[in-house]
């Protein structure tokens, strides 16, 4: 259920910052305001609001579809813990997706971002690390095994963030796809062990 819950409350927040430019703009990531106006909540509230309705969607259905799955497999791991841990893998995310861009930017007071895609990225690789040969629909047509997703996503982010070509933080996406995937290891370490004999299960 806390997926839903999560699901809920962007969806609110973000379509009240859709008709209102000021909200947008107090939530928003910005690193000077952060660093120098303190304004700490910022590392957080810009999770909650999007860009866009297909920013939105995109979003939260992904957040739909893979954190149901980790509600599930943290369940069975961590039993009456998995609510506060998932909710640590996904405010992790958030922070830990934007640790580069707020280094990188910190006197760019032009540099905003919004969006729960370095969230969103944490969950989906941590779905990844529980189940590595699980095929994902690339386009919602191509299917594709987890682990090579992961492998292209993570080059594909890193390219395109050296490149900055596009108004994408591809470099949020890098850093909470990898956050994602160390997580459960943090939580429980000898769950590295069966991600690795899950890994190579197809030999």
């Amino acid at each position: 259920m806390i997926t839903w819950f999560i699901i809920g409350v962007t969806a609110v927040i973000s379509y009240v910052a859709f008709q209102n430019h000021e909200l947008a703009n107090k939530l928003q990531f910005n690193a000077a305001q952060i660093i120098h106006r303190k304004e700490y909540y910022r590392l957080i509230s810009h999770a909650f609001i999007h860009a866009n309705w297909p920013h939105l969607v995109v979003n939260m259905m992904v957040l739909y579809f893979f954190g149901r799955n980790i509600e599930s497999y943290f369940g069975y791991y961590f039993g009456n813990k998995a609510t506060a841990y998932f909710l640590l893998l996904y405010f992790g995310g958030i922070l830990a997706s934007n640790i580069w861009s707020l280094i990188k930017n910190k006197n760019n007071y032009y540099y905003n971002a919004v969006g729960a895609s370095g969230a969103v990225s944490a969950v989906l690789f941590a779905t990844i690390f529980f189940q590595p040969w699980e095929p994902l629909y690339l386009f919602a047509i191509l299917p594709i095994p987890g682990i090579l997703f992961a492998f292209g996503y993570l080059f594909y982010s890193y390219q395109m963030s050296k490149k900055q070509k596009d108004n994408v933080a591809h470099d949020a996406h890098f850093l909470g796809a990898v956050f994602g995937f160390v997580f459960p290891i943090l939580l429980k370490p000898e769950l590295f062990d069966r991600f690795i004999d899950n890994l190579f299960s197809f030999l």
